[in-house]
């Protein structure tokens, strides 16, 4: 395995011209990467939160008639979409002194398309990245074989020379494809990964904020 990244490495000393699409696919995996740190930081360390654990306190607070108190605890995590949420609900009742349904839904729903396009932010990108990658990868794929037809039909040239022309036009056309592949699938694989937990922190939101309002309200 070693000696494979090792060759891996050592082709991209091939010449300028099939560099090209080796260095365009590390960009696009240069910014894949950093995509990936914000996105895996944002949803797994600002956004995320235990929902029930969370909202079992905040229901306990309610039920006992301590609804500043709650809003204090949804206060202290701003950061996080859930408590954002419910405590723009929390703060329309304090606000207020009475749990107006109207009211309440509405500072919901206006906080919630605050919250929604943040968690969502940049992670369809990465499906993009994905595919640009495997792209340059087939690119670089159809300038190899290139290289190599040129190889085998060009006059003048002895049999070696043809053979390492023809050997660097198949090396730059199968690493280019390796790269792209490289790139392209774990920016699937996050990809994936960050589209369902922004789908669960969604679905979170939406669950527990219709049972917040219910218990805030008495519409059963």
């Amino acid at each position: 395995m070693e000696a494979f990244w090792q060759e891996f490495i050592n082709s991209f000393r091939w010449d300028d011209d099939g560099c090209t699409f080796m260095y365009a696919i590390l960009m696009v995996g240069a910014y894949a990467l950093s995509i990936i740190i914000e996105r895996v930081h944002f949803l797994m360390v600002r956004s995320n939160i235990n929902a029930h654990r969370f909202m079992a306190e905040i229901q306990k607070l309610v039920r006992a008639g301590e609804v500043k108190q709650a809003l204090a605890l949804c206060d202290a995590a701003p950061d996080k979409a859930l408590p954002k949420v419910v405590g723009a609900s929390l703060r329309k009742v304090a606000e207020n002194g009475q749990a107006d349904f109207r009211a309440i839904q509405n500072s919901v729903d206006e906080c919630t398309l605050e919250v929604i396009p943040s968690l969502q932010k940049r992670t369809g990108s990465l499906a993009m990245l994905a595919n640009v990658a495997t792209l340059l990868g087939l690119m670089g794929t159809v300038y190899g074989f290139i290289l190599s037809f040129k190889a085998v039909s060009a006059a003048g040239i002895d049999a070696a020379e043809k053979a390492r022309m023809l050997s660097a036009g198949i090396s730059a056309s199968m690493t280019a494809t390796l790269l792209g592949l490289v790139v392209a699938i774990p920016a699937i694989m996050f990809y994936t990964f960050l589209y369902n937990k922004t789908a669960r922190i969604i679905d979170e939101i939406d669950e527990h904020t219709v049972k917040l309002i219910n218990l805030l309200t008495g519409n059963r």
